[in-house]
This record gives C-alpha cells, sequence and structure tokens, in this order.
C-alpha cells in the first residue's frame, strides 16, 4: 500500500505517517511547510518506505502525479489554528476550500480512496450536545471571519459526499475534536500546548474569555489509528464521522490542573476576548462528540484519559525546552 499523506509536516499529519511508515506501509508526505514543520518528519527520513515533497497542492503537476501513485489519499492540509484563522481568513478559505476541491478532483480523475479530515468547528454555535453527525448546525455572521474556518471546513464536506454521491469516490470526512498530544505546538493559538508553555516559563497562563467554555481533548495516538482504519473501512464511504473524547473539561479547569502539574503558584489571568483576538469573537461554549458511529464502524474508544496526556505532553515540551532547536 502507497500513501500520500496532504500535509504530513503538520502535527497530526506526521503522527500518521509515523504509524504507517512503522507499519511497513509506503507514505509520500506533501506539505508545503506553511504551518507544519519539517522537524516533524525529520526522524522518518532516509526510511526506505518515506518520501516527501516540499510542495504546494496548487502545483498540479506534482499533486496529480502523488495522487495518480497513491492508493489511499488522507487530506489533512489545512490553515488551522484560532490565532490564523482570524489574524488571516483569506488564506483559511482559499486554502481549505481550493485543496480539497484540488485533491477531490484529482482523487475522482484516479479512482482513489481518500479520508478528508474536518472539525467540530463545523457544528459552529449548536447547542445539542452531545454533537451528532447528522446535527444541524448555526453559523455566526460572516462579517465574523471567526467562522469563515467551520464554513470552509462544511464546504469540503459537502464536496467529499458530492463526490461520493455522483462519482461513487471511496471518501469519507472525519470531524476531529481537540486533538493534542506531544509534538503540537502553540504558535497558531492550540490551547493546551499554550498553556504548558506558559506554566514552565512561571506564568501567567492567560485564559481567554470567562474560561467557562468546555472542551474535550483527545490523545493524537487515539485518532491516527482511528484515521487508518476509518479509510480502509468501506462502510465509512460515504460517511461523517466524530472523532475525539467525551472527558469534558472547562478550559479555566485545565489552566488550573496544568498549573497544578508544573507551578501551583501559577498565576491564571483572564483575557477579554475582544482584546486577545478582534472585537465581536465569538466561541462556542461546548463541544462534545458523540462517538456512536465511530464505535459501530471501528469500535472506536479513546484510550487515554485527560492525566495521561497532560503528563506525555509536558514531558515533550520540558524536553523540548532545552532543545529549542527541535521544536
Amino acid at each position: 500500500m502507497q500513501h500520500l499523506i496532504t500535509g504530513g509536516a503538520g502535527f497530526i499529519g506526521s503522527h500518521l505517517a509515523r504509524l504507517l511508515v512503522e507499519r511497513g506501509e509506503n507514505v509520500v508526505v506533501l506539505d508545503n511547510l506553511s504551518t507544519g514543520r519539517f522537524e516533524n518528519i525529520r526522524p522518518l527520513v532516509g526510511r526506505p518506505n518515506f518520501t516527501y515533497l516540499i510542495a504546494d497542492l496548487a502545483d498540479e503537476a506534482i499533486t496529480n502525479r502523488a495522487i495518480e501513485q497513491a492508493d489511499t489519499i488522507f487530506h489533512l492540509a489545512a490553515a488551522v489554528g484560532v490565532q490564523l484563522i482570524v489574524d488571516d481568513p483569506v488564506r483559511t478559505i482559499e486554502t481549505n476550500i481550493e485543496g480539497a476541491a484540488r485533491v477531490l478532483r484529482l482523487a475522482a480523475r484516479w479512482g482513489k480512496r481518500v479520508l478528508v479530515t474536518s472539525t467540530s468547528e463545523v457544528y459552529g454555535k449548536g447547542v445539542a450536545v452531545p454533537f451528532r453527525e447528522d446535527d444541524d448546525v448555526l453559523y455566526g455572521p460572516t462579517s465574523r471571519s471567526r467562522w469563515s474556518y467551520a464554513f470552509s471546513k462544511a464546504v469540503d464536506e459537502f464536496l467529499a459526499l458530492a463526490y461520493h454521491q455522483t462519482q461513487g469516490l471511496p471518501a469519507v470526512v472525519v470531524r476531529l475534536f481537540n486533538t493534542v498530544g506531544p509534538g503540537q505546538v502553540g504558535h497558531y493559538g492550540m490551547v493546551v500546548p499554550r498553556f504548558i508553555d506558559q506554566a514552565l516559563a512561571g506564568g501567567p497562563i492567560t485564559v481567554f474569555g470567562d474560561g467557562e467554555q468546555s472542551r474535550c481533548f483527545c490523545h493524537v495516538q487515539d485518532i491516527v489509528p482511528a484515521l487508518a482504519q476509518l479509510a480502509q473501512t468501506p462502510a465509512a464511504w460515504g460517511q461523517v464521522v466524530n472523532l475525539g473524547s467525551t472527558e469534558e473539561i472547562s478550559v479555566r479547569q485545565l489552566a488550573e490542573r496544568i498549573a497544578d502539574k508544573i507551578n501551583p503558584s501559577c498565576e491564571i489571568r483572564s483575557i477579554p476576548y475582544d482584546q486577545a483576538y478582534k472585537p465581536g469573537f465569538e466561541d462556542m461554549r461546548r463541544r462534545v462528540p458523540s462517538l456512536e458511529k465511530a464505535e459501530r464502524l471501528i469500535g472506536y474508544r479513546a484510550r487515554h484519559g485527560l492525566d495521561q496526556i497532560l503528563d506525555d505532553m509536558i514531558a515533550w515540551q520540558q524536553e523540548h525546552r532545552a532543545h529549542p532547536e527541535e521544536r
């Protein structure tokens, strides 16, 4: 089997690449390194079953050839992170929609299996917790760029499902809920590595908003095997599937737990959304997935609890603070 991972130098993509390479599969990573980092895939360089292409999906010739030669495409390339989305909405919209459209069109041309990663953001302001894949969605106004990411990923989903329905493309959409773990960095607003970095630096830990917004954090080592399995599961093709954890915690409680593990005297400081991002910023209050479909399709279950996740991430960030060139 040969697998193509777009965005494979990113956090999740590089973990997926390592999993598949260690299984003896052939892996090609295609990444323009706009948000991905070469350091993520450096340990794989030189392995006989690993190849990387530093290129953009907009390069039709390179993308077409990579897809033609692959058996399965994992499309992870995207503009991600709240900070990036707020700062550069044009890049968010164009990267997500144009990239997915190109990958799906070429995958349909060559009849390849495709897994498209989407996001819990697609549920928007939904309040029917836990979120189920067939729930209605509710977004804020288009005048608030914060929702451009959710809109753009929803379009990706529509495209993938339309190709499946009209051309029989074996495609599955996976909505990820706050995937975290060793190797994730806080450059684009990722909350757990940001909190850990702040605590390791002596604080303060800065919580945006009132801190009562809640999330469910899932270890990347629970996610990547499920991605690999879903891509090879015919019953999942043409489906949208949630992946994540159901262990819910408020952002303030998360900050307190991280402080307790690193520096109990660390100050936790609240910052209004208008100061952290832009005036009028809106956030989702709760994000809890229903995992019934994933369990039914592949027997999925998140095996890492939040404390183990935090311990793994703290250990990684402590090690790499001493070697910043590896981050």
